[in-house]
């Protein structure tokens, strides 16, 4: 239940004002331990626990608040353990921050799956938005922002990753993807292979950080750096902007739509097709028909 009283919470020098109960989803630094919110301080401080996923990591920023609110882990391979315990304690009335080791919670870890039992047994959820390195990797790179995909991290084998870059390489929108510093140099000769050598892409080191690197130009010139060079250290995003305009022809609409069609419903496919080619969606669900029509007839 909602309290509206005062608790001495962190260090017992400062008071806050206790939350209403329910899991609130908070963006942490991906870097400097400055760029928080007063809201995300505040909230920490009156908690009743922090859900993190690395204790060690999290009392870091916790030290440089004075935030002494008590921890527990939360992780890809405690997830299915830890998360019924955490839904009684929520369901008792308590508060509970979940983070991740940097930026936003969700993107790209089990967060989400907390989120769906919360709201399940209708336990309020609460975005307290902040740092996130998608975001903070498309305001530094200078490529189009009006249409982005976010794609994690590619698969780790070669050909898994040619793969997935194949099936996205004719989305008109600028790709944001997750890399390790060990891999680079390779999933960028992939990404020359697969995309096209002269499609502009940005690689954004340690953002926030001391070391903080921005390096543009074309995909074959960025692989052919690092393949000098060697994989950089930190953490790495990559920008990719758009394939070049070109007409979308029908041959374009028929392929990306048998490729969607081999997991996806005809409504769902044409949604996906329709946005990843920028074209009318009732353009692509006629198609889609079509060759659902076609593909049956053949089958008799």
């Amino acid at each position: 239940m909602a309290s509206n009283s005062l608790a001495v919470v962190g260090t017992g020098r400062r008071k806050s004002e206790k939350p209403a109960s329910g899991l609130y989803i908070a963006a942490t630094p991906i870097g400097n331990l400055a760029d928080v919110t007063l809201r995300l301080v505040e909230t920490m401080r009156a908690a009743d626990l922090i859900a993190c996923e690395d204790r060690r990591v999290t009392a870091r920023l916790l030290a440089r608040h004075d935030i002494a609110t008590p921890t527990i882990s939360y992780h890809d391979h405690n997830a299915a353990k830890v998360r019924p315990g955490l839904i009684r304690r929520l369901q008792q009335g308590q508060t509970i921050v979940l983070v991740s080791d940097a930026g936003t919670p969700l993107i790209s870890d089990p967060g989400y799956r907390l989120v769906n039992a919360a709201r399940a047994a209708a336990i309020p959820v609460t975005a307290l938005p902040g740092a996130s390195s998608v975001l903070a990797a498309l305001m530094v790179a200078g490529l189009p922002t009006d249409r982005f995909l976010f794609l994690g991290f590619l698969p780790t084998k070669a050909g898994q990753r040619r793969q997935s870059l194949a099936e996205i390489a004719d989305v008109r929108a600028t790709l944001v993807i997750f890399e390790s510093a060990r891999r680079l140099p390779s999933s960028l000769a992939d990404m020359t292979a697969e995309l096209g050598g002269d499609r502009e892409a940005v690689i954004v080191r340690e953002l926030t950080k001391l070391h903080e690197e921005v390096r543009r130009g074309a995909l074959a010139d960025l692989g052919h750096h690092y393949a000098e060079a060697g994989a950089p250290k930190g953490e790495v995003v990559i920008v990719i902007a758009p394939p070049p305009d070109r007409p979308v022809t029908e041959a374009d609409i028929d392929a990306a739509l048998l490729t969607a069609l081999r997991d996806s419903s005809p409504s769902r496919a044409a949604a996906a097709v329709a946005v990843g080619l920028g074209i009318p969606r009732r353009q692509a669900y006629r198609r889609a028909l079509a060759l659902t029509a076609d593909a049956d007839h053949e089958k008799r």
